[in-house]
């Protein structure tokens, strides 16, 4: 007996997700995961993240200014 196939894809250490018009894409290696609107878009984006998460990027000073400029409330987000 065949199973539908799930709504998860792996390849090339990249497992993709998708939820509605959301694509998100995930580093096997390091857990590091990324979404946009198609397969590239999230591909592009987890490149950057995955650059952040090596160290490439700029220290940030001030955490909750930060998180406002890009329209999160600093409130209602946690870190672990």
């Amino acid at each position: 007996m065949r199973m539908a196939p799930s709504r998860r894809d792996e390849q090339d250490g990249v497992r993709f997700s998708y939820e509605e018009h959301l694509v998100t894409a995930t580093d096997v290696e390091t857990g590091v995961a990324a979404s946009g609107g198609s397969k590239p878009d999230a591909l592009a984006k987890l490149a950057d993240a995955l650059a952040l998460h090596e160290g490439d990027g700029e220290e940030i000073e001030d955490e909750d200014a930060f998180l406002r400029e890009i329209g999160l409330d600093p409130s209602e987000v946690t870190t672990e």
